[in-house]
């Protein structure tokens, strides 16, 4: 079980941070706000889907065509886990190389945000030390590093769930005998 977690959670994890890192790079520093979502949650589950393909394998290979929800469910965490701290890692990275000040970015992202949608001074002026108090949070890395594992890991918990869920059915995707 464990080869399977560290082989499958490597492959997502350096698909998950190969992506970030070129995103990043490509747009020299944080893409649109609109866009940086779509791309960097599509990237997650494209990444994530190495939790149904190793849980598959593990299933089909490891443990004779039949799994439990439960060992199918561990597999999916520990792969999830371990693409969530590639994923870290590269967010790190991305900052160090691109001299990116990602809490200042967000914060006037989302002020402009709230300016364009016409909030009034006084919700503009709450907003604006609410993004100060995030700026000075986000400078600790006991606050940025599992901030940002929490972005990528409630994702894999979920692709963890629907991959057991399916996959314990041996009958769904059966092991092909040679």
């Amino acid at each position: 079980m464990l080869r399977t977690i560290l082989k499958y959670g490597l492959i997502a994890g350096l698909v998950v941070g190969g992506f970030e890192l070129v995103t990043f790079v490509a747009f020299s520093g944080m893409p649109p706000l609109k866009y940086g979502m779509v791309i960097g949650y599509t990237t997650m589950l494209i990444a994530l889907s190495a939790v149904f393909v190793g849980i598959k394998r593990y299933r089909d290979v490891d443990r004779g065509g039949v799994i439990g929800f439960w060992p199918a469910l561990g597999v999916g965490l520990g792969v999830s886990f371990i693409a969530g701290i590639f994923y870290v890692v590269a967010w790190e990275v991305v900052q160090a190389v691109t001299h990116m000040d990602f809490a200042s970015s967000y914060a006037n992202a989302i002020i402009a945000s709230a300016k364009a949608k016409g909030a009034r001074a006084e919700t503009l002026a709450k907003l604006s030390t609410e993004m100060e108090a995030f700026k000075v949070q986000y400078a600790d890395p006991m606050f940025r590093l599992p901030m940002t594992f929490a972005e990528i890991f409630p994702v894999g918990v979920l692709v963890s769930l629907v991959s057991a869920g399916l996959l314990r059915n041996n009958r769904f995707l059966p092991a092909r005998r040679g």
